[in-house]
């Protein structure tokens, strides 16, 4: 792409789908519409850049399939398991942060990461530390020691997500 095109489409995948996009909600091609998605099309995305921040690229699609289906099946097996120590005694709940080691440092998989432990009822991701090092997570029931847990996030949620952005 021409540096032209590249400052007047910054990001020419966003400008398309604003063009279509605008005229598909006003289902109209008049002149008007097409001017009207041309500007937005052009603006926002210009107005959009500076806050941009490169991400990885997926390298491999079919783990990140495979990954959503066990985070899917993670998330109904979590909700039966919730699901009974609600309904049991609340004594038994042991509820407890943890702090888990990271080893990825770009913001989309750990983003991920996070929202992958905070889908799956019983735990939520608190916080992330301000160096990435860390990933705080928040525990309904700590029924196995903390490293424990750890390493089992580590293994079923990091090292996939790891494996998808090489990272």
């Amino acid at each position: 792409m021409s540096a032209l095109a590249t400052k007047w489409f910054p990001m020419p995948v966003h400008s398309v789908l604003l063009f279509v996009v605008w005229l598909m909600l006003n289902n109209s091609v008049a002149p008007g519409h097409l001017l009207l998605a041309l500007i937005f099309a052009i603006a926002i995305p210009r107005l959009c850049a500076p806050l941009y921040t490169r991400q990885p690229a997926i390298r491999h699609p079919f783990k990140l399939l495979r990954y959503f289906l066990m985070v899917l099946a993670d998330i109904v097996v979590a909700n039966i398991q919730v699901a009974v120590l609600v309904v049991g005694p609340l004594k038994r709940l042991k509820p407890a942060f943890i702090a888990v080691p990271l080893d990825m440092t770009q913001s989309l998989p750990i983003t991920m990461l996070a929202s992958s432990v905070t889908m799956t009822p019983g735990t939520v991701s608190a916080e992330v530390s301000a160096d990435r090092n860390w990933l705080y997570v928040h525990v309904l029931n700590l029924d196995v020691p903390e490293r424990q847990l750890a390493e089992t996030i580590k293994q079923r949620y990091e090292k996939p997500l790891k494996e998808i952005f090489e990272c």
